[in-house]
Formats: structure tokens, sequence, C-alpha cells
């Protein structure tokens, strides 16, 4: 494992004499996330690197602007001390290429002051073989996978990619995200296409997708689906986000940040047996907007509002295809969530990768 001030191809081999000790030696490198870790043996890690069917030394992405790359062993080590499954590994080695895919730009989110964590979002078959959740408790405690994976990485980002709270990670307040944050959808319990089929893979295919978000906004919403989508509209269109509030307003007078964003419904799938993913996108994006006068008022555009700008509409979302709509969460009532994007597309966009 690399101590936080060598470079990614270097490692430390630590000795100790107790499982504590070790623990407490995991401490003094900074190699935890405030939290304690499985001590790394490479006995452990071996395991998980054997696993995966790939070398060690295996590149599997990199950060140029750090001058780091982070290799299988790296990736593996991490995911030990997070506590993850050796199974997890081909999850977890996916969600790593995938936020480091260039057109992810993970530099920007994970460096930001606006505080976003990198949500891993798991499709197809490896779910049910996993034991991934996606159903109660979606965001919260007490699965193992989703917990350790969505931990592992965040270590990878703390321990191989230098994004390290106060150093390169320059969050002002975070969120909770940012210890684990891991979510499958539950594909196999609506007619909705699933998400990675949407993003050009096939229903038999397992993807991750990752994406640089806020943490989840609950709505709570009763009724029929134009209630639901209506209030999940209005949340998603809050002032405050990194989408509708965010940047400075500069000489164009142009601040608003369109961006992409999660949408998660639960309840019961036969609600929306009438709808298609395509048309709940459409009906979110025609309503996820803000008046140019809220927008002058929130000094996002500039200058004062004036006569008619309370009618002038601004959408905050690019495109409905620009939704990534899950169904997840549990079954006994009609909640939802919104999760805005770090920022704008341009700035970080989430990525697919095939489950190798």
């Amino acid at each position: 494992m690399p101590e936080s001030g060598e470079t990614a191809s270097e490692t430390t081999t630590v000795q100790w004499d107790s499982a504590l000790e070790a623990i407490e030696r995991c401490y003094e490198l900074g190699w935890t996330d405030g939290l304690p870790v499985v001590p790394p043996t490479e006995q452990r890690v071996g395991e998980f690197i054997e696993r995966s069917g790939r070398p060690s030394g295996e590149v599997v992405g990199e950060i140029p602007e750090r001058r780091r790359e982070i290799t299988v062993g790296k990736v593996a080590a991490n995911a030990v001390m997070a506590g993850c499954l050796p199974e997890y590994m081909p999850v977890i080695l996916t969600a790593t290429e995938a936020m480091l895919d260039p057109l992810f730009n993970l530099v920007g989110p994970s460096s930001s002051m606006g505080g976003s964590a990198i949500l891993s979002i798991i499709n197809g078959p490896i779910c049910q073989e996993l034991n991934i959740n996606s159903r109660n408790n979606l965001f919260g405690p007490g699965n193992r996978a989703n917990a350790t994976i969505g931990r592992a990485v965040r270590l990878i980002l703390m321990n191989a990619c230098a994004a390290i709270p106060g150093v390169f990670d320059r969050s002002v307040i975070g969120h909770p995200g940012k210890y684990t944050y891991c979510i499958a959808e539950a594909d196999t319990e609506t007619h909705w296409t699933p998400l990675h089929v949407e993003r050009g893979f096939s229903a038999d295919q397992s993807a991750v997708t990752v994406f640089a978000g806020e943490s989840p906004r609950q709505v709570r919403a009763v009724g029929h689906p134009e209630p639901i989508l209506h209030a999940i509209a209005d949340v998603a269109s809050s002032l405050g986000s990194n989408m509708s509030t965010s940047g400075s307003v500069g000489d164009t007078g142009i601040g608003v940040r369109q961006g992409q964003i999660v949408v998660t419904i639960a309840g019961n799938s036969t609600l929306w047996k009438d709808w298609t993913k395509a048309q709940v996108k459409e009906y979110i994006h025609a309503r996820t907007h803000r008046s140019v006068a809220d927008l002058k008022t929130a000094m996002v555009l500039k200058g004062d509002p004036e006569p008619g700008d309370t009618e002038t509409m601004i959408s905050l979302i690019p495109e409905p295809d620009d939704i990534l709509l899950l169904f997840a969460g549990g079954e006994e009532s009609n909640m939802s969530s919104v999760i805005p994007s770090w920022g704008p597309k341009v700035g970080s966009t989430a990525v697919t990768k095939l489950v190798r």
C-alpha cells in the first residue's frame, strides 16, 4: 500500500504482532477513511488478485494530473481493507475503470469544494449473484456488498488516487456517500428498460455506472404517477444544488450549470405499468426548471428581476436522457430520491462499463 507521500509505484511493507496493532498501524499510515480497516495481508490481497484473473501490475487506469497509475494490486489491497469478499473484485475493478475514464473527469468531482461522491450503480445478473441491495434501505446500512464495494471505491480514491480530505479533496461539507455509495437497480422487478441496457449493453450482461453526485434528496409523494413525478421535478428544481445555483455570475450573466441527474423510484412496479422510462423522463425533464427571476434573485444570473422574468423558465437538465432513472428502493411506500450531479455535463459525465 502507498503512504500518503509516496508515488503510486511505491509500496510499504508493514509487520504487526496482532490484529489490533495492525488496525492502529493502518490509522498511523493514513490508509483509512476514519473507520477501522481490515489489515491488507499479502495472503488476503493475493486471494483478491487471483479472483480477478488479472496480473497485480496491470494498470486499470491513471490520473495524469497527479502522476498516478492505478493497478489491479492496489485495487485489491483497498478492497481487502474495505471488508469486501474476493468475489466482489470484478465489480470493484469495473467501477475503478469507469471512474478513471477520461470522460468521467475524476479530478474534477474528487477535488471540488462541492463535495460530491462517486455513486456506483450496478445492473445485471451479478446483482443477484453478489446479493447487492436494490430495495429496502437502498442507500442505508445492512448489506455487506453495497457497503464494502462503495467503501472500496472511496479507499481507492484516497489511497491510490490521492483524493485525501484536506489535501486534494477540498470538499467544504461533503456528505455520507463519501464513506460508501453503491446501489443496484431492481431491474428484474419492473418492465422498465434497465439502465445498462439503455446505455448500450444487453440485459444478460452485468455493468457498473459511476456518477458524481450530491447526497440523495428524499421525495415523499402519494397518489398516481403524475403527482409523484410532479414532486420529483419540484425537488430536482430546488435552488442550492450544483445544477441550479453553482458558479459565479461572470460577465456573461450565465451561471446555470445544466447537468445529469439520478432519480430512483420505488414502491410497487404495477403503479407504473402504463408508463415507460422514456415517458417518465420526458415528464420530469419538462418540469425541472427555474424562472429567470428566481435565478437572478439567487445571483445565478446577472441583473435584477425584470417584467416577464417570472414566467420565463430555464431548464436545469439538458435532455431527457440525461436523467438516469432507476427502479430501486422499498416496496412499501412511494418514496423516491433525486441526486443532482456534481456539475455541468461537460464537467463530469456518467460512465458505464461492462463487468469482465
